[in-house]
């Protein structure tokens, strides 16, 4: 597939490297809050980071809303083919996804105490990392179909193998990786070569 013009793909893989820097910055207003296992701790966190905590929430929730809608575009500006499936693949598992985890931040910012007690339903979550999982490994698909991507392929896919058995295994994701891996995929698609 050496004859795969990338040009048009450089508009929305830069919307899809924005919205995942978007995510970034909105969900981690709370330094250590994901990673403090005492619930104790977390609440007493989030209670002296409230108003950043909240605001933070709606901006993962605008970068958790563009990101498939940049990955759809980014599908739709490839030729029909394998590579376009495999976007296409990722776009809808990422919009799928997205709606499941825009409800669990809205709670997140509403109601801190039972995301610090770890009384959130879980299955949303669940359910939108595992889309997401899927999401990597049809990006991983994309750039793997691509010529001289193999590297950034093999970086995506595993990305979504690793997070995925840290999924199976403890219920939760390594964090960052989605995002970080979103943007390695769509930074691949800005480079020439």
């Amino acid at each position: 597939m050496s004859g795969v013009d990338l040009e048009g793909v450089r508009r929305p893989a830069v919307t899809a490297l924005v919205s995942a820097g978007i995510w970034l910055v909105g969900v981690s207003p709370v330094p250590g809050v994901y990673l403090e296992p005492d619930p104790v701790r977390r609440l007493e966190m989030l209670r002296r980071g409230k108003r950043s905590w909240a605001v933070g929430q709606h901006i993962a929730a605008a970068g958790t809303a563009a990101v498939p809608a940049a990955f759809a575009r980014v599908a739709l500006a490839l030729p029909p083919g394998r590579t376009r499936v495999f976007a296409a693949t990722a776009a809808v598992a990422l919009a799928a996804g997205a709606p499941l985890f825009v409800s669990q931040l809205a709670l997140r910012a509403s109601d801190p105490e039972r995301f610090a007690s770890g009384g959130l339903p879980a299955w949303p979550f669940l359910a939108y990392s595992w889309l997401h999982v899927l999401a990597l490994g049809s990006l991983s698909g994309a750039l793997a179909s691509l010529p001289h991507r193999g590297k950034e392929a093999a970086a995506v896919g595993i990305a979504a193998v690793g997070s995925g058995a840290v999924l199976a295994r403890t219920g939760d994701i390594p964090p960052f990786v989605f995002y970080v891996s979103e943007q390695l995929a769509a930074g691949s698609l800005l480079r020439r070569v």
